[in-house]
């Protein structure tokens, strides 16, 4: 898959970006965290400048009434309705999957956050920036552990445990209230020539599939991937009624292939291009927002439409939106 396969970092200037070293915190003790590599980390025990690879600790972070001081992003110059544009005012590190060693050195950051598969070949790297913990950040039983353990780390354990309850309870209203008997077909994807779909065990899928809807891809194979690329062919084979595209860009090539016009979702109009939180999801604002977004898409007579920055509002305390 072209779109997950990145050269990270340029070996040119390398230790040049590192010299900088970590900011510690004020008080100098340290916890100890096994992050998703399984590896022991030493973080400082009161973090104070962070910087998150993904928007996962941003999410995490401005929910627990924490502004990062870094962040990457998912595309370039969009900063991400359903963190309420906040990422403008961090340091801008560079894409997700490709981010700019110098620039995150010159953050100072004292405790960075990371999404594994991206950054696990460049551990040693981050470290020598600063103490560095990976997570997966991919299905909605991770999301429950990784916002607990994010929480805990950056001192508000309490309010992580919070966050987790009431996003459980809303999920199960939603199903509740959801048409009974109805299920309707959906797909999650990335656009391409050969769009990458996700299963059923990722966050994003596993919400909409939490309150009715059936996901063409189906579950992952034990151990496999999240995703799977899937063919227009069989996309049409399974004709999916709801389909949800992130959106990434002007640049729509599934489009333009004639297949995508039979579709019944395209037929019929429900077809949606969604923002960033439908791929990061993991964090307690993101997916609040999916579950709303979702019920609303897949059952537009009994759920409301979203008003993303106004449901962000909710969860982000008055103090850090000035």
């Amino acid at each position: 898959m072209t779109r997950y396969v990145y050269k990270f970092f340029s070996a040119i200037g390398l230790s040049a970006m590192l010299v900088a070293g970590a900011a510690q915190a004020d008080d100098g003790k340290k916890v100890s965290i096994v992050d998703d590599r399984g590896i022991t980390v030493e973080v400082p025990a009161r973090p104070k400048r962070i910087a998150s690879i993904s928007y996962f600790a941003d999410d995490v972070a401005l929910a627990l009434g924490i502004k990062p001081v870094a962040s990457t992003y998912m595309t370039s110059g969009r900063d991400p309705a359903f963190l309420l544009g906040l990422t403008a005012g961090m340091k801008q590190i560079g894409q997700r999957a490709k981010p700019n060693l110098e620039l995150l050195s010159e953050a100072k950051p004292d405790l960075i956050i990371a999404i594994r598969r991206y950054t696990v070949g460049n551990a040693a790297q981050l470290q020598n920036i600063a103490p560095y913990v990976a997570y997966n950040m991919e299905l909605l039983e991770e999301s429950y552990k990784e916002v607990a353990s994010l929480s805990k780390l950056l001192g508000k354990p309490e309010r992580g445990e919070q966050l987790n309850a009431d996003f459980r309870k809303h999920l199960a209203e939603f199903a509740a209230k959801a048409p009974k008997n109805v299920h309707p077909r959906f797909l999650i994807m990335w656009g391409g020539a050969t769009p990458f779909a996700f299963h059923t065990e990722n966050t994003s899928a596993s919400i909409v599939a939490a309150i009715g809807g059936d996901n063409v891809p189906g579950p992952k194979s034990p151990g496999g991937e999240f995703g799977i690329d899937l063919s227009l062919e069989t996309m049409l084979e399974k004709d999916p009624e709801v389909i949800f595209v992130y959106d990434s860009g002007p640049d729509r090539p599934h489009e333009s292939n004639p297949i995508w016009s039979q579709l019944s979702a395209v037929k019929n109009n429900r077809v949606f291009y969604v923002g960033d939180q439908w791929v990061e999801t993991n964090g307690p604002i993101a997916r609040e927002i999916v579950l709303r977004e979702a019920a609303h898409y897949l059952y537009p007579d009994t759920f409301p439409a979203v008003d993303v920055k106004a449901e962000a509002a909710k969860l982000i305390p008055a103090e850090l939106q000035n």
